[in-house]
């Protein structure tokens, strides 16, 4: 049997979807790695260098501990209330034509454009004791800026646009055949929005409040103006950083840097495990 027989009768590889895959894939690791990978792994290395004694005695201060659950909990509130607002937002920007809609959209955007330090600036302005908003709030004993509630208010204020972005495109691409579907078969209009249309928008809704999170738990910025950075009360994980720094505490700075990475990996882990459950979910329902 001759060579040419042989090589007719051999399975031909499929050519690849996308030309120069191997490529693509290692210029991609390569620069991820230069990028991302290698910084983050100068943190915990120097990290490593303090022996666990002093990385824990440094990273279980109680300034150290105050600082990362106000910045967490801070950034895990604010995700939580965009998430909602985010939604109802989209829903109308998508939903609905009204006067100025477009506008509207625009300014969901203003965010992503402005200096964090402007926003910052902004955000004191208005919700300080003198403020527009902060002396309406302090004739009923609500006090915003320069307290834990102020850093919240950033952090919605910067998240935002992450939930409306995110949702925006998969409600443009949701067919209203499927909601007159089930109202031809009886169900209501919260079962609709329950059955039909909430779970389609689950999994983008938890990957707006994943960026929305990460955005908020490291920013700087727009927080520092409106917090007060109080030692103890309202003192955010990024500023104490540089306040180690600034001390030439550059084993402080890097335990409380590796804290972060952390915690913040771990929340997003959570995050994208629930959205892949939710999209196989999603899909065995359909």
């Amino acid at each position: 049997m001759s060579l040419a027989i042989l090589t007719e009768r051999l399975p031909r590889r499929a050519p690849s979807v996308m030309p120069g895959f191997g490529l693509t894939l290692g210029f991609s690791m390569a620069y991820l790695g230069l990028i991302v990978l290698i910084p983050l792994a100068g943190v915990f290395i120097r990290s490593a260098g303090l022996g666990w004694s002093g990385f824990w005695e440094l990273a279980s201060d109680e300034r150290t501990v105050a600082a990362l659950k106000l910045s967490f909990g801070a950034a895990l509130a604010g995700a939580a209330v965009n998430a909602i607002a985010g939604l109802l937002v989209a829903w109308v920007l998508v939903r609905y034509s009204f006067p100025g809609r477009r506008l509207v959209d625009a300014a969901i955007d203003l965010p992503f454009a402005l200096p964090t330090a402007v926003s910052g600036l902004a955000l004191a302005a208005l919700y300080a004791p003198n403020g527009w908003i902060g002396s309406l709030l302090a004739d009923v004993g609500i006090r915003v800026a320069f307290t834990p509630l102020g850093v919240v208010v950033a952090c919605v204020f910067i998240g935002l646009p992450f939930v409306v972005r995110t949702l925006q495109p998969v409600l443009n691409d949701l067919e209203p055949e499927l909601e007159e579907a089930a109202a031809t078969l009886g169900a209501t209009r919260f079962q609709t929005v329950l059955r039909v249309i909430f779970p389609a928008l689950l999994p983008p809704l938890l990957t707006g409040f994943a960026l929305a999170f990460a955005r908020a738990v490291g920013e700087y910025g727009s927080i520092i103006f409106i917090a007060g950075n109080l030692p103890y009360k309202s003192e955010i994980a990024p500023l104490l950083i540089i306040i180690r720094l600034e001390e030439f505490n550059y084993g402080g700075a890097t335990a409380v840097a590796t804290v972060m990475l952390l915690l913040s990996f771990i929340v997003l882990l959570i995050v994208n495990l629930l959205q892949a459950w939710s999209r196989r979910r999603t899909g065995f329902a359909s």
